[in-house]
């Protein structure tokens, strides 16, 4: 198994590249989601963003101040009214939230738009190994107490669902495993989230970075080498 300072390198390589996979298929899948928010009168908003999670499980406004780390306190709740004005979003009597039968409604909407969009980006390659890879790489990811992943993870994956979707929301819950490794790392150096988020570059921030590329290699030790290459080469070619 290769030391986690060798991996540390493949961590920062290959994380610009799952982001710029995900935005082929959230900029595919545009025009059919204005439309369907359009028709069906609902805002994207949380919906979109956890459609991964509220099928699975209830959250709080805890748990989602762990997963908008850098969103203004007011302008979550502002979202959050939202939804409960709309309907999508319930709230029982201890402030835990729940996605209604519309909202999930809109979710199980929201999966057949991307999965459409996924098998336009990315055809002609090789989902179903992809998908596997990055599931097991997701499966291999610890989950941090207080962290986002925990509250992700594992994602809504509806029966039938092609490669093409497994991959694209396997992919977008990896990514808040990097984002609490790099939280980790800020922390640790005393700082707040406004103040990572103005923080210039220089020593701090590149102690930061390798600390957080540290940290979010650990996941793809569950990989062989050749199985690493793969999912970079592969994930590579979906750009």
């Amino acid at each position: 198994m290769p030391e986690i300072r060798e991996l540390s390198e493949y961590a920062a390589a290959i994380a610009p590249v799952i982001d710029a996979a995900q935005v082929n298929v959230h900029a595919s899948a545009r025009r059919a989601i204005t439309a369907l928010a359009e028709t069906t009168g609902v805002s994207t908003g949380l919906l979109y963003d956890l459609r991964f999670v509220l099928p699975l499980r209830p959250l709080t406004r805890a748990g989602l101040s762990a997963l908008y780390r850098y969103r203004d306190a007011a302008e979550r709740e502002a979202g959050i009214r939202e939804h409960l004005s709309e309907g999508t979003l319930a709230e029982d009597g201890d402030g835990v939230l729940r996605a209604t039968a519309s909202g999930l409604a809109f979710i199980r909407k929201l999966y057949e738009a991307h999965g459409a969009a996924a098998g336009r980006s990315w055809a002609g390659q090789d989902l179903p190994r992809l998908a596997h890879l990055a599931g097991r790489v997701l499966d291999g990811a610890e989950r941090l107490p207080g962290g986002a992943l925990e509250l992700v993870a594992p994602p809504y994956e509806p029966e039938g669902s092609g490669p093409g979707l497994l991959l694209f929301n396997r992919l977008a819950v990896l990514r808040y495993h990097r984002a609490d490794a790099h939280a980790r790392a800020w922390q640790a150096e005393g700082l707040s989230a406004a103040e990572i988020v103005g923080l210039r570059d220089g020593p701090i921030r590149a102690r930061i970075e390798v600390e957080t590329n540290l940290r979010a290699a650990r996941p793809y030790q569950v990989l062989a080498e050749d199985e690493r290459r793969a999912l970079y080469d592969g994930l590579l070619k979906l750009i």
